[in-house]
């Protein structure tokens, strides 16, 4: 199964991410996956009436999962790689790949999220949009 990387994005690890055990949080991964994906939408105008849209056509999470190999702890930033795979007719997955800044070269975390396209108004799924599948099939927009 080919997946292409489309984004990559850094983000501080904040003192208020980490739990009793001092490590971040199981839950705050999830949103530095959030981060990195709305930062990709924002990228290419998709989702929430972006350019690229119909304002009605909006992705949604159906399942998302996490693997957590390491914990991640503050000070620090953590790098987030979004790939994409596997389009179908109004869906795609995304996949995550989650390293410190201080020990870049190993993955502490790994995620999963397949994402639907819905019509708001008509509350059912749409097509995928062209632009995310051409990325999701080879890795470039051409």
């Amino acid at each position: 199964m080919s997946r292409f990387h489309v984004h990559t994005e850094r983000m501080p690890i904040r003192w208020g991410d980490m739990d009793a055990q001092r490590h971040v949080n199981n839950t705050v991964y999830f949103r530095y996956m959030e981060q990195a994906r709305i930062s990709f939408f924002d990228r290419y105008e998709v989702g929430g009436g972006g350019g690229q849209l119909p304002a009605d056509h909006s992705p949604v999470v159906i399942t998302a999962s996490c693997t957590y190999r390491r914990a991640l702890a503050y000070p620090g930033d953590v790098e987030i790689k979004l790939l994409l795979a596997e389009p179908g007719r109004t869906s795609v997955m995304t996949y995550y790949e989650m390293r410190p800044s201080y020990d870049p070269e190993i993955v502490y975390a790994e995620g999963e999220v397949k994402m639907v396209w819905i019509s708001k108004t008509l509350n059912k799924a749409v097509p995928l949009p062209a632009m995310i599948r051409r990325l999701a099939e080879s890795g470039v927009l051409a």
